[in-house]
């Protein structure tokens, strides 16, 4: 399996050029602010968001200098909510660094993440990039619908598989697709070729949320994440769901038990662990995440055969494969 340098070597200067167009969008002559937005950049992940955006471009006829407008505008857009997430979700850290909130207080990191937002309205209309900015608006509507739907369900633990990749659809692969998308119209492909990414983008984004199910029942050691904190959460994931629609309906309720439980019990998360572990649900997911990543696939099957075409489906790989 490619690394993440083998997979952006085809975009790699576009990405190195990128560091600056974001230090840049984020400057501010706020002190605080301007402190905050320099912890942030120190302290950003992979980019595999940037990098589907160059790769997307690449591969439909080339990058342009919109692209780091589109590329930039993404990475704003998901810091920003990065940055709320963590104040709703009153984390401490984010990628092994403390969090905005647990720093400065949730009152400063929403404000922050507002600013985010709004720098990206700014360098779109600044950048004759209305398309862009309406391609990344509909991610942040669908991510916003997906994430208030998953909280309405996970009161009553009673999401159904088709409700799951509905959420899932809208909360993860919404921002996935919007990448692809914005980095195809970035290079002036036209609208067919731009929602062929779009739905590459989605059907990636939804194997990726579903290796992060699996993930949640890897061992801690190796994923660096508390094993069945998804469980604690009451977040229905896809070897969870399966699992409960295989029981019998007295099982399927004594299941629920435990999971409301399971928060202040140990030993009711741990039962609850052991039953999708010993059930079918692992591997129904594992073989609806292979599904969606080949039907991810098919869709590049269009495209001119290049080194960036390649490298989207290494990425596709790199994401069902990772472990952690």
């Amino acid at each position: 399996m490619a690394d993440l340098a083998t997979i952006r070597q085809p975009v790699d200067r576009e990405m190195r050029e990128f560091q600056g167009h974001f230090k840049e969008a984020m400057r501010t002559s706020v002190p605080l602010l301007d402190h905050i937005t320099r912890y942030i950049v120190r302290s950003r992940g992979k980019q595999m968001r940037p990098l589907l955006v160059y790769l997307s471009a690449a591969a439909c006829g080339g990058t342009r200098e919109r692209t780091h407008i589109a590329a930039t505008l993404i990475e704003l857009l998901h810091t920003a909510t990065l940055v709320h997430d963590d104040v709703v979700d009153a984390a401490e850290t984010r990628r092994g660094f403390l969090s905005i909130n647990a720093l400065w207080k949730s009152k400063i990191a929403v404000l922050v993440g507002d600013y985010l937002l709004s720098r990206g309205l700014l360098i779109s209309m600044e950048h004759d990039g209305i398309d862009l900015l309406r391609i990344t608006s509909k991610a942040v509507e669908a991510m916003s619908e997906g994430e208030l739907l998953q909280i309405e369900k996970a009161r009553r633990l009673d999401i159904t598989e088709q409700v799951y990749f509905d959420i899932i659809r809208r909360k993860t692969a919404s921002l996935i697709a919007a990448c692809c998308a914005a980095g195809a119209a970035s290079a002036g492909a036209d609208a067919d070729q731009v929602e062929q990414l779009r739905q590459f983008g989605e059907e990636m984004g939804i194997a990726f949320q579903i290796k992060d199910d699996l993930l949640d029942f890897t061992p801690s050691a190796a994923t660096g994440k508390p094993q069945g904190g998804d469980i604690k959460e009451r977040k229905m994931t896809l070897p969870l769901i399966h699992t409960l629609q295989s029981l019998g309906t007295l099982q399927r309720r004594a299941m629920v038990r435990s999971i409301k439980r399971s928060r202040d019990h140990a030993a009711d998360a741990d039962k609850v662990m052991a039953q999708i572990l010993e059930g079918p649900g692992m591997a129904y997911a594992e073989e609806k995440m292979r599904e969606h990543r080949d039907q991810a696939v098919a869709l590049l099957d269009g495209l001119p055969d290049t080194p960036a075409r390649h490298a989207l489906v290494d990425l596709v790989d790199f994401t069902i494969n990772r472990k952690k």
